[in-house]
């Protein structure tokens, strides 16, 4: 993994990590499971939505000190956080990169 994807946890708060942690163990529990690994993301991505909406949003500053010393830091650590979400066109190329290995690997018809 890179650190765009997986963060060290040496970088976060001990709670932060662990629960970091956590959600690896979960994911590697479920390796394999394309629906257990879906399900997986479509929980981060609501909990992302809603610290975001309840939390995040009405902790934003009002000062134009406090606003810069946020948009410093956001610089600084790396940007905005983001969950992205896979476009149905790059699933459909996976799918069909896997889909022609597995007839590549099938022996001719007779």
């Amino acid at each position: 993994m890179d650190n765009l994807t997986s963060p060290p946890n040496s970088d976060l708060p001990q709670d932060l990590a662990a629960l970091s942690d956590q959600i690896q163990a979960i994911a590697v529990q479920v390796e394999g499971d394309s629906l257990g690994l879906l399900a997986l993301l479509r929980l981060l991505e609501r909990l992302h939505r809603t610290i975001c909406e309840e939390q995040f949003h009405p902790s934003l500053p009002d000062t134009r000190q406090a606003l810069y010393t946020l948009l410093r830091d956001i610089e600084a650590e790396g940007g905005w956080p983001h969950i992205p979400r896979m476009k149905i066109q790059a699933l459909m190329s996976e799918f069909l990169l896997a889909e022609n290995a597995a007839a590549s690997d099938l022996p001719p018809p007779t």
